[in-house]
């Protein structure tokens, strides 16, 4: 009979080296560092974004699986061979450039913008990629490449926002999705219902499946569970395959679930708003989750891993300095990054705030004007300092409209991405105006024969093809920002490569919309009037 104790791995002790060299050290602590930044910069996005619930666990979660890596094995080493030293140097120098790219995003839209910590996070689990293959290295052994610490990289990715055009569509798609497939329940069960969108009309009610309903949050929490138990729970690769492949539609498919729940609780006269919203989406995940570690469960066999074997000599070389090299540099930026677009506190409480209803023009003779109440929108937009008034007179040839907006914030208050994120073509669209294709986005303006800095030009029409051409400005600290397409991370990056570093001072929006082009209006006083009186806060004509 066969000793069972010859079946179980032999202890990582006589693999791994007791101490790690200087050079694996200092890439153990550079690495950790890395992590402790982002995660220091991500807490209170984890914080307030449900979306990003989930990440909260991130930093917990990668310590276990790194733990699960170094002491449960796997242990599989990588030989000292060229083609290892090429696949460090390459993920090391593909870190640095995305973390480059996120700086530089950071400088256009400031930290807090998803496009920034996606790239952030995509750029931090390439450089612990490239730290674990110089640990995992046959001459260092000090954590192995085997697939618990290739899953606690990928944590990283999954608890970084998703960027926003990626987020709109994905959003949109599995609204319509789960729209579609709960009005079919419906009718199945006999329920009557129309669907308007993403809106199912009941007979005595109305259940809008918005972007917190779509999936998405769900939907990235369960992979993120799949990848943690598929690294602690399962050894064999077909079983850890099959539970990832699941997660995605078990999300989706108990989210449907929820909704057809709130559904008919509304169809019934029950108010789904509040407890009831939020706590069937608590239970959503607690019940996926717990399926998908049952299922984990089921799969595995606990196949041992195979022992380790003993651990050649050490790499004396300089060589083993250079991945420690890459990740201080790594750090470097980082720092830099951080020192140079790091804004001031606000003090709203003493800050002087231009007086906004002084900059409109008075009503011109011939001229109707109605002042619009934003106040509503002063929350979502974080300041009271908003104004918006519509002149409008009869020409002999129809209706001329002229509309002009303001919006001003105190030095440090919101962040620049927060100001970009509400502009029209972002927001217009909830309202039904539907954006215009547009030959350019940018337009040469004058007004009283003195050029305009350049504006973004956006051409809108509502339900009755009412046209509306925009144009609008964005002013950090008294300097117009030339305006981009938010969603073109080419255009982003341009952008900070233009202005370089800043810190985010005093930020006024400025718009004009109108029904007529700009060469119609560009006589009008009112229009003269008015940007002259915005020359003091910044934006400035030319002869």
């Amino acid at each position: 009979m066969s000793n069972p104790a010859a079946t179980l791995p032999l202890p990582p002790d006589a693999a791994l080296r007791a101490r790690p060299d200087a050079a694996a050290t200092m890439t153990l602590v550079l690495a950790g560092l890395l992590a402790a930044a982002f995660y220091a910069l991500f807490w209170r996005e984890w914080r307030g974004n449900p979306d990003l619930s989930h990440a909260i666990f991130t930093p917990v979660l990668f310590v276990v699986l790194l733990h699960e890596a170094r002491w449960r094995g796997p242990w599989r080493w990588l030989p000292a061979s060229p083609g290892s030293a090429v696949a460090c140097a390459l993920t090391l120098v593909a870190g640095l450039a995305l973390l480059a790219a996120g700086g530089l995003y950071a400088v256009a839209l400031d930290w807090s913008n998803a496009l920034v910590g996606f790239v952030l996070a995509v750029s931090l689990a390439l450089l612990l990629l490239a730290a674990l293959i110089g640990l995992a290295g046959e001459r260092v052994r000090a954590l192995p490449l085997n697939w618990p610490a290739l899953a606690a990289l990928a944590l990283w990715p999954l608890s970084a926002p998703i960027p926003p055009g990626t987020y709109t569509r994905l959003t949109g798609s599995l609204q319509l999705w789960v729209t579609g497939v709960v009005l079919h329940a419906l009718n199945l069960l006999g329920v009557p219902a129309i669907q308007n969108g993403n809106v199912i009309t009941l007979a005595h009610a109305t259940v809008g499946v918005e972007e917190a309903c779509s999936g998405v949050r769900s939907l990235v929490a369960c992979v993120v569970a799949a990848i943690f138990f598929s690294a602690t729970l399962v050894r064999r690769p077909a079983a850890r395959a099959l539970l990832l492949v699941l997660a995605a539609p078990l999300a989706v498919g108990m989210n449907v679930v929820r909704s057809l729940t709130l559904t008919l609780l509304a169809n019934a006269g029950t108010d789904i708003t509040g407890a009831w919203h939020d706590w069937t989406g608590f239970a959503v995940l607690g019940v996926t989750a717990a399926l998908l570690g049952g299922l984990a469960l089921l799969l595995e066999t606990r196949a041992p891993a195979a022992p380790p074997s003993a651990a050649p000599p050490a790499d004396a070389s300089v060589r083993r300095w250079f991945l420690p090299g890459g990740l201080a540099l790594a750090a470097a930026l980082v720092g830099v990054f951080v020192f140079n677009t790091h804004g001031p506190r606000a003090d709203t409480s003493a800050a002087a705030a231009p007086d906004l209803d002084r900059i409109l023009p008075a009503l011109p003779a011939g001229w109707a004007t109605r002042q619009t109440d934003l106040h509503r929108f002063a929350a979502t937009l974080e300041t009271e300092h908003l104004i918006q008034q519509d002149y409008v007179r009869e020409a002999s040839d129809g209706l001329v409209q002229i509309t002009l907006y303001l919006a001003w914030w105190p030095a440090g208050a919101v962040p620049v991405s927060l100001v970009e994120s509400h502009t029209p073509e972002a927001c217009w669209p909830g309202s039904g105006w539907v954006q215009q294709p547009s030959a350019s986005r940018t337009a040469a303006l004058t007004v009283a024969g003195r050029a305009l800095p350049p504006p973004t030009y956006l051409l809108f029409k509502d339900r009755d093809s009412f046209p509306q051409h925009t144009w609008f400005w964005h002013l950090n600290a008294g300097r117009p920002i030339q305006q981009i397409n938010p969603l073109s991370p080419r255009d982003l990056l341009g952008l900070a490569w233009r202005h370089g570093f800043r810190t985010s001072g005093e930020q006024l929006f400025v718009r004009v919309s109108s029904n007529r082009p700009w060469e119609q209006i560009a006589a009008e006083p009112l229009l003269a009037e008015f940007f002259a009186r915005l020359q003091p806060l910044g934006l400035t004509v030319t002869p």
